[in-house]
């Protein structure tokens, strides 16, 4: 861990990062979906859904959603019949996902069980979950917006059982000719206005915007990767690498 962090365009000190970030969550928890269709063109639930159909939950399994709060890969995972773990640092975007579940009528619960949830309160970089405990760990949009990132996917190898697998989707950068420039216009001017209209903040959503610039890109991601313990590692590219979905096994 290095003295400083990126948040944003800035670099700062980690407790900062960790603090600022809570902040932004915070801001946009109840506008998530707003927030996720300004950033994506609406595009985010497409590759939800593909996301989900690549880690092939099972019924019977038991899988950590982490940074999961409001219950977008959650919902879409529990109809398997597996049990979903929802992990968030933040309670504020904790509660967003226990009241849409109600809304939808999934049950919710304090142990794991076949086709719920649990929801908790969680740090990626020090889970409160034993060794070997999960069949898979999922991280949609969230890997980002973690203070330390190597910590935190040895953490998810450390709670996977041997034979588990982890899964992460990450906004990145795109490879295709023309469209990266099309995308830094749209994300850079446009995201923060449609923030400052739908939701009031400006703000966050230009930090949502410079924490993608400043992610590793998909082959030092992937590395990161290996470098936790994964072995079998995979990318996928969607949209030229607009995001992509990663994954790895534990051996």
């Amino acid at each position: 861990m290095t003295d400083t962090v990126s948040f944003g365009y800035e670099d700062v000190a980690p407790e900062e990062k960790t603090r600022r970030v809570g902040e932004v969550f915070s801001s946009v928890a109840a506008k998530y979906d707003l927030m996720n269709d300004a950033m994506s063109g609406g595009l985010h639930r497409l590759w939800k859904d593909k996301f989900v159909r690549r880690v092939k939950p099972r019924a019977g399994e038991h899988i950590l959603d982490m940074a999961g709060g409001t219950g977008d890969i959650a919902f879409r995972m529990v109809k398997s019949g597996a049990s979903i773990t929802v992990a968030d640092i933040n309670p504020e975007m904790l509660a967003v996902g226990i009241e849409r579940a109600a809304e939808r009528g999934i049950a919710s619960g304090r142990e794991p069980d076949t086709g719920s949830l649990v929801w908790s309160e969680a740090n990626a970089e020090t889970l409160q979950w034993p060794d070997k405990f999960f069949d898979a760990y999922t991280i949609a949009f969230g890997i980002r917006n973690v203070t330390d990132i190597p910590k935190a996917l040895r953490e998810a190898h450390r709670v996977l059982k041997r034979g588990g697998r982890l899964f992460v989707l990450e906004f990145s950068t795109t490879e295709w000719p023309g469209f990266s420039e099309v995308y830094d216009a749209y994300s850079h001017k446009l995201v923060p206005k449609l923030g400052q209209m739908l939701a009031g903040d400006a703000e966050s959503y230009r930090y949502l915007i410079e924490s993608i610039r400043r992610f590793p890109k998909m082959p030092e991601f992937e590395a990161m990767i290996r470098e936790a313990g994964f072995t079998q590692t995979k990318v996928e590219p969607l949209l030229g690498g607009l995001v992509a979905i990663h994954s790895g096994w534990k051996i």
